[in-house]
Parts: structure tokens; sequence; C-alpha cells
């Protein structure tokens, strides 16, 4: 790769990198924290545990 090619290629990928940094923040500041987190955390998770089928439950 040509040197000019080499600088605009590093140039590119170091604003792509800030870019990145910059929507990471954003999207934490707007979630209150990282998404991963609160996955973690289980706030995504079912409250009580997992389902059972529910026996009086009419099937089609």
């Amino acid at each position: 790769m040509a040197e000019p090619a080499k600088k605009v290629a590093q140039q590119t990928e170091e604003r792509l990198e800030g870019l990145a940094d910059t929507v990471r923040e954003k999207f934490d500041k707007v979630t209150e924290g990282t998404f991963r987190d609160r996955i973690k955390e289980g706030r995504f998770a079912e409250q009580g545990g997992p389902t059972q089928p529910d026996p009086n439950r009419k099937r089609d």
C-alpha cells in the first residue's frame, strides 16, 4: 500500500475509533449505565424464574 493510502487508512481508523467511543458514551448516558451491566444484573430476565405451562389454559 502506498504511503498516502496508509496515512488515510490510519486516519480513518482513528476517526472510527473516536466515533465508536462517542456512540458508546451516548448510549450509556441514554440507558443510564451500560446495557451489558443491566443484562448481567438480570433486569431483562423474567421475574420469578422460569415459567411453567398453565395446566388450566385451554388449548386450541
